[in-house]
């Protein structure tokens, strides 16, 4: 998997909340100013040949879809993230939210109890 420009991310944010769709689907929730058609489609197009996107074609018309979940998208993303500015180190990225979001203690305290959560059903 590579990461998505900025305006890719943006159509796979549309795809991802639309399910499936048409280009002029995705042009409709895109925000002003509307971006020309043919550059939206071929972004998708682009998007299709990283295997992001698929389609079902309906004559020359296309209708897409995602092939690769918000979900799985995000775990990538996230972990390139840790790789690339904490060191590959959870616990930097912990101690940088602590730091730099003044995270009360109830906060800190539901975090763990998320982790915990988490441990319990792995």
């Amino acid at each position: 998997m590579e990461t998505l420009t900025k305006t890719e991310e943006k159509v796979m944010q549309i795809l991802w909340d639309i399910k499936k769709g048409f280009v002029k689907d995705v042009i409709e929730r895109m925000p002003p100013p509307e971006p020309p058609y043919n550059t939206i489609s071929s972004l998708i197009r682009l998007l299709e040949k990283k295997g992001f996107v698929g389609h079902t074609a309906y004559g020359k018309t296309h209708e897409y879809y995602p092939l690769i979940s918000k979900a799985a998208y995000r775990r990538f993303t996230f972990r390139q993230y840790v790789a690339n500015y904490f060191e590959g180190s959870p616990d930097k990225v912990v101690s940088f939210m602590v730091k730099e979001e003044n995270l009360s203690p109830e906060e800190i305290r539901r975090m763990l109890d998320l982790l915990e959560k988490d441990n319990e059903h792995s």
